[in-house]
């Protein structure tokens, strides 16, 4: 069923009174964000608990770049200073369409997760992936696993429609659609940046600790006689013995050694390869394939 409403508020509170699983999509600076925190905000202040899961991997407000995050919330005053995640999942890239089985599975994990922990309404704010055969891949998956009952489409002109008819078709669930929040700022690709290069730079506060790592810690795990050097500058994910991401780390190699550089180490069992590397100096990252680094090909 497709429902058309004019009012962002009006929506905010009916979702955050009624619903139990709710998916905001929509393209860059459409006002996902926005509205889940309206939901959020409204459905604290009426005493539930809200499980916010921002699986915006470029620029999260909840984790650092790179990692699906997950908040539980139970004040309004939550809201606002959203930050930092009760619980991590670890994608390794900033681009959804490269890693689509890794970002499915890591938000619909943090789905349970935040269900696990109680929460009433769990709200997903997903990327602004949105078009062509990867957008529309991404957010089929996700409906499969997520299972929300209430799909939120906020569009600029009629770019969602392609994705609302697939997810009518395929699914059993009521879809409000929207026109982008008024009063969100539309930002440069500078200013998106340089946020990203700040959420890495917050990930990677001191204090910074150098661990060395045997080459049997990591996933995938690494082909015999690989070059180690080749690692050096990747970006990694943290991890401990439960499958949860503690937070990030940056392999580097110096003299025939393998270090990791984490905030972190404590707890850690296990390191997850991502596919990029990152300049510490300047918190920028470029894309890497692993099958490159580890195969050559």
């Amino acid at each position: 069923m497709l429902t058309v409403v004019k009012s962002h508020e009006q929506l905010a509170q009916e979702l955050a009174a009624e619903a139990s699983t709710v998916m905001l999509l929509g393209a860059l600076d459409t006002g996902k964000t926005t509205l889940a925190r309206r939901i959020a905000r409204a459905a604290t202040a009426a005493g539930r608990v809200v499980g916010m899961v921002d699986a915006d991997v470029d620029n999260s407000t909840i984790g650092p770049p790179t990692c699906v995050g997950m908040r539980l919330l139970k004040d309004p005053e939550q809201v606002d200073e959203i930050a930092p995640a009760d619980a991590l999942h670890f994608v390794g890239t900033l681009s959804p369409s490269r890693l689509v089985l890794q970002q499915v599975i890591a938000t619909a994990s943090l789905v349970e997760r935040a269900r696990e922990a109680g929460a009433d309404l769990v709200v997903i704010d997903t990327t602004a992936t949105v078009s062509g055969v990867a957008g529309e891949t991404l957010k089929y998956h996700k409906m499969e696993l997520c299972r929300p009952e209430r799909v939120v489409a906020l569009q600029r002109g009629s770019e969602m429609e392609p994705i609302i008819g697939m997810l009518q078709r395929f699914f059993s669930v009521e879809v409000d659609v929207l026109p982008a929040e008024p009063e969100v700022a539309v930002r440069s690709p500078d200013e998106r940046a340089a946020m990203r290069a700040e959420g890495l730079r917050r990930a990677f506060a001191e204090p910074l600790e150098h661990w060395r790592v045997r080459p049997t810690v990591f996933a995938p795990t690494l082909p015999t006689g690989l070059d180690l050097e080749r690692l050096d500058s990747l970006l990694v994910g943290v991890h401990d013995g439960n499958g949860h991401c503690l937070g990030l780390g940056r392999l580097e190699h110096e003299d025939g050694t393998l270090r990791v550089l984490t905030n972190v180490g404590e707890g850690m069992k296990g390191l997850r390869l991502g596919s990029l590397r990152l300049d510490l100096e300047t918190f920028e990252t470029k894309p890497v394939s692993l099958r490159e680094v580890m195969f050559g090909v």
